[in-house]
């Protein structure tokens, strides 16, 4: 027999809990002669039976029902509903905060987020001390704060051995060139990379043009060689991010953006870009669509993970339809603007693999290239040419 002290002791709770089980009719301790109540054996092993039907989050008054009858297996089912979305709700809390602290991948978080709230996960980044350009490299290319840095010097070191950095060609350029229907005169080149665009549009026309790009090492070889090709004079370098250009509205009668809309999301950079226009001014941009109405899986995953805004070409024509803008022409890209930068990519990888196989940007890369192997044709670069009301 147990003293109410001693139970206590025994079970591990306090007088007043053990005093509140006796009021449920829990336990039933006996008055000794002395005044005292006491607590048999059985007391103790229903206190312990209880507490383990506790941990299964049944409540006090629920145990002392199941006491004296059967189980709710109802009860049971909804109780354990709610644990494993508690558990759902630990584990991803637990996911996220190791994740902030370098622990673990924030890939998928960073994902998430760009798909619910794109803008304030860009504000946040910079708040975290990321510059602009690299809160957007960070949203395209490395995909997790914690590894950004070694990201970027390993993707960077192996584009830096290859002159293209995205689909496209000479004839591809120029055709769609042919469709703007005037000699243009003020060019802006938004995204121009190291210059494979601005380079034939200066060869092909007397425009003075405006290079544009985030990226000062970029913008330094394309001067570099402009001046080698005698085309410097009419060529100036503007350092700038495309969605912040700080240049004069109504000026321009021609801007070019191959490749690199999407970065800020077609619809955005047509509204963005319209003003620099002056009246009648043309646009031209390309962006990668689905050719299929049917892709393959594996190209479908791909995409939704590396660009989730791509879409079809008749929803890119309503994009331009409600921009205001008039499409004057549009035609898919060659297989051959793809040749240009994959073959000599490709290549890259392969001389690289001893030093940096192992890395997450030589893996990234090298899976794009397997997917245009395999799945081109499925989706591809358009080129649309729109004029500005």
């Amino acid at each position: 027999m147990y003293r109410i002290s001693q139970l206590a002791s025994r079970v591990g709770l306090s007088r007043s809990a053990l005093l509140y089980y006796e009021r449920l009719g829990l336990i039933q301790g006996q008055c000794g002669s002395n005044g005292y109540r006491y607590y048999s054996e059985r007391d103790v092993q229903h206190i312990l039976l209880i507490r383990q039907l506790q941990a299964g989050g049944l409540t006090l008054i629920e145990c002392q029902q199941y006491m004296h009858s059967q189980l709710d297996r109802a009860l049971l089912q909804q109780r354990l509903t709610q644990l494993e979305q508690e558990i759902a709700a630990k584990q991803q809390a637990h996911q996220l905060l190791s994740g902030l602290l370098g622990r673990s991948s924030l890939a998928q978080w960073h994902h998430e987020l760009d798909q619910i709230a794109p803008d304030a996960h860009l504000d946040w980044l910079q708040t975290q001390g990321f510059s602009r350009k690299d809160a957007i490299r960070l949203k395209w290319l490395s995909k997790d704060m914690n590894t950004h840095d070694q990201y970027m010097r390993d993707f960077m070191h192996i584009f830096a051995g290859v002159s293209q950095w995205g689909p496209g060609s000479s004839e591809d350029t120029l055709a769609a060139l042919a469709n703007v229907p005037f000699a243009p005169q003020q060019v802006v080149d938004i995204g121009c990379g190291q210059g494979h665009s601005t380079l034939l549009l200066a060869q092909h026309t007397h425009a003075q043009i405006i290079a544009n790009d985030n990226d000062e090492p970029a913008l330094q070889r394309l001067m570099q060689t402009a001046e080698q090709m005698g085309l410097n004079e009419r060529i100036q370098p503007h350092c700038a991010d495309m969605q912040m250009l700080h240049l004069a509205e109504g000026e321009f009668d021609l801007l070019w953006a191959e490749g690199c809309a999407y970065i800020i999301g077609v619809a955005q950079a047509l509204k963005h870009w319209q003003p620099l226009l002056r009246a009648q001014g043309v646009l031209v941009f390309s962006d990668l669509i689905w050719l299929t109405e049917q892709p393959s899986d594996e190209a479908t995953s791909f995409w939704q993970q590396e660009y989730p805004a791509m879409t079809n070409l008749q929803q890119r024509r309503e994009d331009i339809a409600n921009s205001g803008f008039k499409l004057l022409h549009t035609f898919t890209m060659s297989e051959q603007a793809w040749l240009n930068y994959s073959q000599p990519l490709q290549q890259r990888l392969h001389q690289l693999e001893p030093e940096l196989g192992d890395s997450s940007a030589w893996q990234d890369i090298e899976r794009e290239l397997s997917i245009y192997q395999s799945f081109l044709g499925e989706f591809g670069y358009q080129m649309f040419v729109l004029q500005a009301p």
